[in-house]
């Protein structure tokens, strides 16, 4: 529910200003679109499993909840590399080349993520790695525990461990860094005070566009050791508790990423001022006038 109300929320405002949005802005979309499409694809089909303690329906729902699940992980992943780069880009380019990321550029580089991530999802359908139920029995996901006896599940797990996870990491971690270190100099170099809050400002923003980053990572790094545990050991050798615990935390990834945006984007709380929530669903938008402003307000609630 808080995974599909705050990314709607984003959408929503996305779609009010879409004239105004930053072509880099597009990728927050990407991001919101991507959790959105996890939550309503995948979501019901785990908690009715969870209800019903066993997983409902047969291979083929297994194989599609472990494919949707891929897919969007992928993407997300590869979304905030993408916005890390193009960050560092921007933050370390003059303003002519700041003004060659365009908004169709962008538009190919999300067309491009969405067809990496598919490649990636669908291989284990040709044959080169497995899809199969989780060790607690109420989701599925590569069958990572096939992998430490089969040299085909062993190549896919390592090439998409290296491609999918530890690239796309490490190239947001060496981004940020450079930003920060940018950051750093532009601090060093001031002496005139008078734009010492420049330099602050663009440190926050450094810390807005960094959160979603280290949450993603965050979430999912003990998901992943878990992972990894099964492919050389027996999944038996884990309690289900050890390994559902990681799988949840990992899945709530797309649930916070819009209350971060709330909490360090002005221009986001703004915008979700001028919406109101009928019946928890229906989003109406209202005119800018100050009547309007004083009578709408946002409630979250959970």
């Amino acid at each position: 529910i808080l995974t599909i109300l705050g990314n709607s929320a984003v959408l929503a405002t996305a779609v009010k200003r879409s004239s105004l949005l930053k072509s880099p802005e597009l990728l927050t979309v990407n991001l919101a679109v991507a959790d959105i499409g996890m939550a309503i694809s995948m979501y019901p089909l785990a908690i009715a499993s969870a209800w019903n303690h066993a997983w409902l329906g047969g291979d083929a729902s297994c194989i599609y909840y472990a494919l949707m699940g891929f897919l969007f992980g992928v993407c997300s992943m590869m979304t905030l590399c993408a916005m890390a780069v193009i960050r560092f880009l921007v933050t370390n380019s003059s303003k002519s080349n700041r003004n060659k990321i365009t908004k169709t550029t962008v538009c190919i580089l999300i067309t491009f993520i969405w067809l990496y991530s598919l490649l990636w999802a669908i291989l284990p359908l040709v044959g080169w790695g497995y899809y199969g139920p989780e060790p607690f029995g109420i989701s599925c996901t590569i069958a990572w525990s096939k992998f430490h006896n089969s040299s085909n599940g062993f190549s896919f797990i390592l090439s998409m461990f290296l491609l999918c996870t530890v690239l796309p990491a490490l190239t947001i971690v060496a981004c940020y860094l450079g930003i920060a270190w940018k950051v750093h100099k532009a601090y060093q170099e001031i002496q005139n005070t008078d734009k010492i809050p420049n330099a602050a400002k663009l440190e926050k923003k450094l810390t807005l566009v960094s959160y979603p980053t280290v949450g993603f990572l965050s979430s999912w790094t003990p998901y992943a050791a878990a992972s990894f545990w099964s492919i050389f050991n027996s999944s038996n050798s884990l309690q289900p508790i050890v390994t559902l615990l990681p799988c949840l935390f990992a899945k709530s990834s797309t649930a916070y990423n819009p209350f971060i945006y709330y909490i360090f984007s002005k221009t986001f709380r703004c915008e979700i001022k001028q919406l109101q929530c009928c019946c928890g669903w229906q989003v109406h938008f209202f005119s800018s006038d100050s009547t309007a402003e004083n009578a709408v307000s946002m409630m979250w609630s959970g």
